[in-house]
């Protein structure tokens, strides 16, 4: 856990104590938008699904590795032992007999192989000894050993899958990291959404109570007045309207409200009786993004563009693969090493005969009636098919990124002239209200100014959110602060 999530936890910590005390049972904290989302990367479920996907990728690169550093390996065949009857041929009687077998034989090898990427090929070194005991009229003991044997293995025209992993998984890798800051980035934008939607529930269910407190007040001057016959029978109606309705839209506000705060609270795997309140995120500093420059990071460190280079590679691979076995096959195999046989141990290892070894094998497909052909035309054909289908991915996400930076760079001045708005339609109302009490406006003014003032903290809330969310899909399709200056996996730290 770093720094900055304890130093959250304890704030935390120091909200829920108070809060519990007054709630009757129920935890209550208040969060910024940048709480929930260090509390939605950390602990949500959608993080810890994130990180598994991201561990196989880290452990299947890891294997990958392993696999391009030597390996030893020990082979044992401690046990093997024959009481049976078999059929010998006997030279002197020129005939086949039957006659009983009773032996044991045990085996130990030890091998170092390292694969040759650039070749495709393996070097080895292994070191062996076995041994013998026949039972019996004609009973005898035999040691062979192989002191030391050095080899090499190669497919001399064939393909190579060691080139292609060593282009292709170290891709692979690159992506799996990637798409875990991608996914994380993409619960910062989930957990935005779900923090602006209870925070329209919250000016939702504040303004229907502001609404219910003043209608009241309101009819209640509108009865002082009709008694001094200020306003008509009509108006103290419409005010007593006025209050009902106010009343059922603080009780669909209330149950929206609920809903919003379960849905957070479920997203950050909060018990599901928290009361969570919001502090809205200030009014963002003005930042123009580059359109050129989003694209130049998006075509870097996106993993999408990422799987379509491994895609494309992978095509290619099979391309290959069906080329060279539409070809004849040739490979070669040769070794040097020691060997000797003895009736003892010790003699096994004494003065040892030199091994030789080479094996060239080729094998000529004559007729196959098209098959290998039809196959490489194939792995061809679906080459062209991933290439095409690929660019026309890269064009779909190019288009959705300068969509998404150009509303970014609108709506940062949606969002000051919403601030003003909501501002100016807040005086408005307070101004005609206490007109409206003294008697210089009527009820349509009042009506008309209510809902002026109303739309525009929605419409300040909505701005905020489009803002907000745009931003951290930039974010989540370049993988780059534009804050700070870096790629985001730069501050890649995952353990």
């Amino acid at each position: 856990m770093n720094l900055r999530l304890l130093i959250l936890n304890l704030q935390l910590c120091f909200l829920f104590i108070p809060s519990a005390a007054k709630a009757q049972g129920q935890a209550e904290l208040t969060l910024t938008l940048e709480q929930a989302i260090t509390l939605a990367a950390d602990s949500s479920l959608e993080a810890f699904r994130s990180k598994n996907m991201y561990l196989a990728g880290y452990w299947q690169y890891r294997t990958y590795r392993a696999g391009r550093l030597p390996g030893v390996s020990l082979n044992l065949t401690p046990v093997q032992y024959y009481r049976d009857i078999t059929r010998r041929y006997d030279s002197n009687e020129d005939i086949d007999v039957y006659r009983k077998q009773q032996s044991y034989y045990a085996y130990g090898g030890l091998q170092v192989e390292q694969n040759l990427d650039w070749l495709g090929g393996s070097f080895f070194v292994n070191s062996s000894l076995g041994y013998m005991r026949n039972f019996g009229d004609n009973a005898y003991t035999q040691y062979t050993s192989v002191p030391v044997r050095i080899g090499y293995t190669q497919e001399l025209i064939g393909y190579n899958p060691f080139k292609w992993e060593r282009k292709i998984e170290p891709l692979k890798y690159e992506k799996a990291k990637k798409e875990f800051i991608y996914n994380m980035e993409q619960i910062s934008e989930q957990v935005t959404g779900y923090f602006f939607d209870l925070a329209m529930a919250q000016v939702e269910y504040d303004m229907a109570t502001d609404n219910v407190a003043s209608t009241d007040t309101l009819y209640r001057v509108g009865e002082e007045r009709q008694k001094i016959a200020s306003i008509t029978q009509a108006d103290l109606l419409t005010l007593r309207l006025d209050a009902l309705n106010a009343r059922n839209k603080l009780q669909n506000a209330t149950i929206d409200l609920k809903r919003a705060m379960f849905a957070l609270a479920s997203y950050l795997n909060f018990d599901k009786n928290t009361v969570i309140r919001l502090r809205l995120p200030a009014h963002p500093l003005k930042q123009s993004l580059s359109v050129d420059e989003a694209l130049a990071h998006a075509r870097e460190n996106n993993p999408r563009f990422l799987d379509l280079r491994r895609q494309i590679l992978e095509a290619e691979q099979q391309v290959d693969r069906t080329k060279r076995e539409a070809m004849f096959d040739a490979s070669v195999s040769a070794s040097i090493g020691f060997n000797q046989v003895a009736n003892t141990l010790s003699d096994a290892y004494r003065k040892p005969l030199q091994q030789d070894v080479v094996s060239v094998s080729i094998s000529i497909p004559l007729v196959d009636w098209g098959v290998r052909k039809g196959r490489y035309n194939i792995a061809r054909n679906t080459l062209n098919v991933t290439q095409t289908s690929a660019r026309q991915e890269e064009v779909s996400l190019e288009e959705d990124l300068l969509m998404t930076v150009g509303d970014f760079n609108v709506q940062q001045q949606l969002v000051g002239s919403a601030e003003e708005a909501l501002s100016l339609a807040q005086m408005a109302y307070a101004e005609t209200k206490q007109r409206f009490i003294i008697g210089k406006a009527d009820i349509n003014s009042l009506t008309l100014s209510l809902n002026r003032q109303q739309e525009a903290e929605r419409s300040y809330i909505h701005a905020l959110r489009s803002h907000k969310l745009s931003y951290y899909k930039i974010r989540k399709l370049t993988l780059y602060d534009f804050d700070l200056k870096i790629p985001l996996s730069r501050k890649f730290d995952y353990e």
